[in-house]
């Protein structure tokens, strides 16, 4: 399985090392960790907190609080859609059950509740596999996730 140590150590030494000289580096280590694997492999952590002397439960504290910080690998494809005031007045909450509807089934594909995308004059907005996609449509939606196989 890929959440095992020793083929995480060489690299995740080297995140940790740019890393220790900042001030609060714990949040720019997890991000460069996520980056590097798509998640944050559980063998990961331990050597996080034991290099920054924090406990675990103080580093599964910060992992929990904070939605975008994966815990197991992402499905290949991610949508996520703006719940934020402005694009549910333009429809953001009957786009996320069309979309959750059209999207039904399939194993490859999860969809994600977010509360702002910055697309706020073009709602309702939606993020998929991280283009942005304004004035979204369920179908829309669909059509891009078959489109950015990658």
């Amino acid at each position: 399985m890929r959440d095992t140590l020793p083929a995480l150590h060489p690299r995740l030494d080297e995140i940790i090392g740019a890393h220790l000289d900042r001030e609060g580096p714990l949040l720019p280590i997890l991000h460069a960790v996520q980056a590097e694997w798509g998640w944050l492999p559980e063998a990961a952590l331990p050597p996080i907190a034991g290099a920054l002397n924090i406990s675990r439960a103080e580093l599964h504290g910060v992992v929990s609080f904070y939605h975008d910080f994966r815990r197991s690998p992402p499905p290949r494809h991610v949508v996520k859609i703006c719940r934020a005031e402005a694009c549910q007045a333009t429809g953001g909450r009957d786009l996320a059950a069309a979309v959750t509807a059209a999207l039904a089934g399939r194993a490859d594909v999860a969809v994600e509740d977010v509360y702002c995308l910055g697309l706020c004059a073009c709602g309702p907005a939606a993020m998929v596999d991280g283009r942005l996609v304004g004035r979204a449509t369920a179908e829309g939606v669909r059509a891009a996730v078959t489109e950015y196989r990658a």
